[in-house]
């Protein structure tokens, strides 16, 4: 089988119905949405409306806020740094933090670090610097023979200038 011989079963897939497009297709004119009335209309939503009646939305608490400070980690398991090294992504000899991971192609987008955790096993000695690590991740590494070094990631300070 190949990718140009892939198709949907007969009849799992409807085509989209054109409404508007004249009196002979029978969805013309008025496009299947009735005269007049807010309904007819563009723009309408009328998806939390319950009659009059306190809508859902509005009857439940609100809970929790999201932490606009928060700091973004890019994710790594210990057998997904094994397979850069397998691949020869990353050099063994070299420091392996985010800047490395980023001229790599392995990190695309934007992070305020890396975080190490222990999933699979490590056989590689790496010295990692990272914004942060499990602790089994880090005793797997050590015990594979490599370093891993914990480092501080700065808050992005927001520029000011003095008013003279």
């Amino acid at each position: 089988m190949k990718l140009n011989q892939i198709s949907d079963n007969a009849g799992s897939t409807k085509d989209r119905k054109r409404v508007g497009r004249g009196i002979g297709s029978g969805t013309g004119k008025t496009a299947g949405r009735g005269v007049k009335g807010q309904k007819s209309r563009s723009g309408v939503s009328l998806l939390g409306f319950e009659g009059g009646q306190m809508p859902l939305y509005r009857r439940l608490p609100k809970r929790g806020f999201t932490n606009i400070f928060a700091k973004q980690f890019a994710i790594y398991n210990l057998d997904d740094l094994q397979k850069f090294v397998d691949s020869k992504k990353i050099d063994v000899k070299a420091v392996v933090n985010a800047a490395s991971l980023r001229e790599a192609g392995l990190l695309k987008g934007r992070y305020d670090g890396i975080r190490i955790l222990a999933r699979g096993e490590i056989k590689a000695k790496l010295n990692i610097e990272a914004a942060g690590a499990s602790k089994a991740a880090q005793e797997a590494i050590e015990k594979a023979g490599g370093k891993i070094t914990i480092v501080e990631v700065k808050a992005a300070k927001a520029e000011t200038k003095d008013a003279e």
